[in-house]
């Protein structure tokens, strides 16, 4: 089973490939479109050249590899989309060999967490819209609305959302998912080092997060903006 999870930056993203990585029978890759997007978009990232230098920058390729073969003759293969790197000319067939998931995480913190690590957020930048994009896409082809998991539930009760999902994936839960070594995973980007601080200190899930944080103006607007995009899928949440 490949496993494509669909979600912005700064949504828990890591600590969840890092869960699935732990079971001992999946496969993990981290952000496959990542080189490509920064390629195609020239946009400027954090170790932009070094993205580059280490991906595959053809998104069809990436693509293809997306729906290959599994790594390693592993049963399970989870794929940590982001999904604003899905920009339009990118092939997205290979969505229809993975079950499709989103991840989701209320916008306030999302934006809080990602202005520390990069100025001049925008909502393209989080991930927000595109999205609801490709939720409505999958939805489209299933006939009802694909598996959504907010990053919140996951915090709050770990054990228990990992079963709902792995139950909802036809998958076992095991009790290695709520664990891994601190110090990161041989499968991360080359970016870790940028943005994966705190989940490198990290050996589980960190405890539920307080009230939502305090934002004030363009990234007030900004948490705002996303709002609704948030809401929308969160009414699916398992």
């Amino acid at each position: 089973m490949r496993i494509a999870m669909w979600s912005g930056p700064r949504n828990l993203s890591t600590a969840l490939m890092y869960a699935f990585a732990a079971r001992g029978d999946c496969a993990v890759w981290d952000e496959p479109f990542y080189a490509a997007y920064l390629q195609a978009t020239g946009i400027d990232h954090p170790m932009r050249e070094e993205v580059i230098a280490a991906g595959e920058t053809d998104p069809a390729k990436v693509a293809a590899a997306c729906a290959g073969e599994i790594p390693r003759g592993l049963s399970l293969y989870y794929q940590k989309h982001m999904t604003l790197h899905m920009i339009p000319g990118f092939p997205r067939d290979f969505m229809c060999a993975c079950e499709n998931v989103f991840l989701i995480r209320h916008p306030a913190r999302v934006v809080a967490s990602y202005a520390k690590k990069r100025e001049g957020t925008t909502l393209d930048d989080i991930g927000f819209v595109q999205q609801t994009e490709l939720f409505d896409e999958v939805a489209d082809r299933l006939g009802r609305a694909p598996l959504v998991v907010d990053s919140a539930d996951i915090r709050a009760t770990p054990r228990e959302t990992l079963e709902k999902l792995c139950d909802a994936l036809g998958i076992a839960f095991t009790e290695n998912m709520l664990s891994w070594p601190a110090g990161g995973h041989p499968d991360d980007g080359v970016w870790a080092s940028h943005w994966y601080g705190a989940v490198h200190r990290s050996t589980g899930f960190a405890e539920p997060e307080g009230v939502l944080p305090k934002l004030a103006g363009q990234y007030e607007r900004l948490a705002e903006s996303a709002l609704p995009y948030y809401e929308k899928l969160r009414a699916y949440c398992l």
